[in-house]
């Protein structure tokens, strides 16, 4: 059998396909594998390229296959489905991938390391405790709005509303419905117990690492920013640019251009959200914080004159991404920039 030099696979829970081609790219095999025979089938390859879509469980295989001497690499399934022919399938999806990871242009996504996706865990489950704590919280505001019964928004009028769940002198509501919503109150003390929990562990991996500890540095990037950009980006110099960080988190405008007139619409909001919407919450606190005490970028100032507020804002998180970025390949940690003399 002539040698592989690359494979495209087509990773799944159970089943997964293979599809390997020699250097002239010819077809030496295409067959589907179990899970179970997984490892000990790519054991018995020449150390090869392998390429495997960035999705689900994508880059523990790609640590598994890099320990067996492989080179791996990730692909947004984005820029695989281009390369499908006819109909969907595995076979065919796995002969796009292994035609997609050869081309010169192709991008990459960087493999994640155990440490990183141990963070990026503490990031993701804190996110979902948060939102499921804010859906209790407005349950329990709806349910007793309908007595009459409304605080002020924010977490104060919110056990403002739990003290009247939890005194039984109080009449203001009937048993019946103290009984039912004492549970969203217990369900609402616990979520908030455990996301401070998470805190706790996201700012003890902050302070461990020294990457994130230079981007907090970064006004309005704090250490959950700084834990996130750190678990996610790892290796920034994969990015030509700090623009090019700028636009995997979507904080670049769309385009829309055609002979020669560049239309520039919204953002694209392209890569990870969550990373984005903390780039922008620092940067909204940090155009908060300007216009109650001033600030020292003027450009910022002759921004919010000409255009509205959220453009700032997004505006400005784009340059905090730029900045992550320099710090990232510089190694240096933040300077507040100079002034120039009139």
């Amino acid at each position: 059998m002539e040698q592989v030099v690359t494979v495209g696979l087509d990773i799944a829970k159970n089943i997964f396909h293979a599809h390997g081609v020699s250097q002239d790219g010819k077809v030496i095999f295409s067959r589907k594998l179990r899970r179970a025979k997984l490892e000990a089938f790519f054991s018995t390859l020449e150390p090869c390229l392998i390429g495997i879509e960035a999705c689900s469980t994508s880059h523990h295989w790609a640590r598994v296959f890099t320990a067996m001497g492989h080179t791996v690499k990730l692909i947004p399934p984005a820029y695989v489905k281009p390369y499908v022919k006819s109909q969907k399938n595995d076979a065919a999806d796995a002969e796009a991938i292994c035609e997609a990871v050869t081309r010169p242009t192709m991008r990459f996504a960087e493999v994640k390391s155990i440490a990183q996706q141990s963070v990026l865990g503490l990031h993701r489950v804190r996110a979902q405790l948060v939102s499921h704590r804010t859906r209790i919280g407005n349950t329990i505001r709806g349910h007793l709005a309908e007595f009459g019964i409304v605080a002020p928004v924010g977490r104060e009028g919110l056990y403002r509303l739990i003290g009247i769940i939890e005194d039984s002198a109080d009449t203001s509501i009937t048993d019946l419905t103290r009984v039912s919503l004492r549970h969203l109150a217990d369900q609402y003390r616990l979520l908030q117990a455990q996301v401070l929990d998470l805190d706790r562990q996201i700012m003890k991996a902050h302070r461990a690492n020294a990457l994130s500890q230079r981007l907090a540095t970064i006004p309005g990037i704090g250490p959950l920013a700084a834990s996130a950009l750190a678990a996610s980006i790892g290796d920034a110099s994969a990015f030509k640019s700090g623009r090019s960080l700028a636009a995997f988190l979507g904080l670049v405008p769309r385009q829309s251009s055609s002979g020669g007139k560049e239309r520039l619409g919204r953002i694209s909001k392209r890569g990870d959200g969550y990373l984005r919407w903390l780039l922008v919450a620092g940067a909204m606190a940090v155009m908060r914080y300007a216009r109650r005490h001033g600030t020292s970028r003027p450009w910022l100032v002759q921004l919010l004159a000409r255009r509205p507020a959220k453009t700032a804002i997004v505006a400005l998180a784009n340059k905090m991404a730029r900045v992550a970025w320099a710090l990232m390949t510089s190694g240096e940690t933040y300077r507040e920039p100079s002034l120039k003399a009139a």
